[in-house]
């Protein structure tokens, strides 16, 4: 009996992965990888803190490499499970692993632009060859027809890992070259195999659980601009004008929320290889122009009592502000609402097209903080009411309210 039992639990502790086209399309999303989307806070709040003490030009160009790299490994790590995981000790066992790697790597994320960069590259690549590994071991399962997506995914990742371990040999400024390199590969490769593979088709295919997957790490970056606000706060003199700047830089926080989750989240992409792989990739300059936003709120705050921000901070304020928005133009292309209702998304697109110039008019003018956070709150809230205004003409609000509220909940 006790062998019977030990038996089982091996088999059940080490089961293999999912191969590819074995989605589980009524999966939710698990405990544990809640607890791996938290570890990218620190990696996140550590690569966003830098930036706020230094927000030059050569700082934003090395936080958006820097926070590329942080994007691919979440993307491997979370692909993987949502793919190919399961609710086994093997599945637990290596997001461990990876969480253990990734807390060592928040450790030297401050300085990856100068010393620090040789230990971050070679913690990199260590946790790249860890996942390597974990997509070796599903194509060892796949069937014959996915094996060139998935020899072009374990090629990619071995030139990175060569790529990123030889950078830890080069000065500073070739290093981050090398990164900015690798980063745009991915990007690309990303875009490719969508756009030409059927197979990646068949393989990623879109979830509940991945939408909600997605939407999740954007409330992680989220958290970074309510984080730079009482940074900011904590630093400078809590008089009225200050405390009132940050309250209207919250307001940015709040609109990037309301403008993702009421336009993009919660909404399936269609389900061919081209619009899952643009969906995919239209979170990276979401999630970016967040974390950047958190981190100007700081310098913002901070001058609260100057007649303008510095000007690298309202750049990179309003910046953040118009890469969302284009982001999530880019991510509305790829939905299936966005096929179904028209009439909706295109007016809305436009819109928020509009919209991201308009940012980039105020970081321009770079007014006051108080009003240049005041001017990119309001852009962000007449977005949303255009939002509303379109759903609703087209009857279409009242179905997604329908859509989020569980059956038991409804009139």
């Amino acid at each position: 009996m006790e062998d019977r039992t030990i038996d089982r639990f091996r088999r059940w502790f080490w089961r293999p992965p999912r191969p590819h086209g074995q989605s589980l399309r009524d999966r939710s999303v698990t405990n544990l990888e809640l607890l791996y989307d938290l570890v990218y806070v620190a990696v996140i709040g550590q690569a966003a803190h830098h930036l706020a003490e230094d927000a030059s030009g050569r700082s934003i160009a090395e936080f958006a490499v820097v926070f590329a790299m942080i994007w691919i490994a979440w993307i491997n790590g979370s692909l993987y499970v949502e793919l190919h995981g399961r609710q086994d000790g093997r599945t637990r066992f290596f997001v461990f692993v990876q969480m253990a790697i990734l807390a060592l790597l928040a450790a030297f994320i401050a300085d990856a632009g100068g010393d620090g960069g040789r230990a971050f590259a070679l913690t990199y690549a260590i946790f790249l060859a860890v996942v390597a590994w974990l997509w070796y071991s599903v194509r060892r399962r796949d069937e014959p027809e996915f094996m060139a997506v998935t020899g072009a995914w374990l090629t990619l990742m071995a030139v990175s890992i060569i790529a990123v371990s030889a950078s830890a040999l080069l000065p500073p400024d070739p290093r981050l070259a090398v990164w900015a390199v690798m980063s745009v590969s991915w990007l690309v490769a990303l875009k490719l195999l969508g756009q030409r593979s059927q197979v990646f088709q068949m393989g990623v295919r879109p979830t509940v659980s991945m939408v909600e997957r997605f939407g999740l790490f954007t409330i992680i970056v989220l958290g970074e601009v309510v984080i730079g606000i009482v940074d900011g706060l904590s630093r400078a003199e809590q008089d009225f004008i200050t405390i009132a700047t940050a309250i209207i830089g919250l307001v940015i926080g709040f609109g990037f929320w309301w403008m993702y989750f009421d336009v993009v989240g919660r909404r399936l992409p269609r389900a061919d290889g081209s619009a899952v792989a643009d969906w995919i990739l239209s979170h990276f300059p979401i999630t970016l122009s967040i974390a950047a936003a958190g981190a100007a709120m700081v310098s913002v705050v901070e001058h609260a009592h100057d007649p303008s921000a510095p000007q690298a901070t309202a750049w990179l304020v309003a910046g953040a502000v118009a890469l969302g928005l284009l982001g999530l133009i880019g991510a509305s292309w790829a939905l299936e609402d966005a096929r179904r209702l028209p009439g909706v998304y295109r007016p809305l697109e436009l819109a928020m097209a509009v919209g991201a110039a308009a940012a980039l008019v105020v970081g321009w003018i770079n007014p006051a903080p108080w009003l240049l956070a005041a001017l990119l709150a309001a852009i962000l809230s007449v977005l949303w009411f255009v939002a509303v205004g379109e759903f609703l003409r087209a009857g279409a609000w009242a179905e997604v309210e329908s859509d989020a509220t569980p059956e038991g909940e409804r009139a």
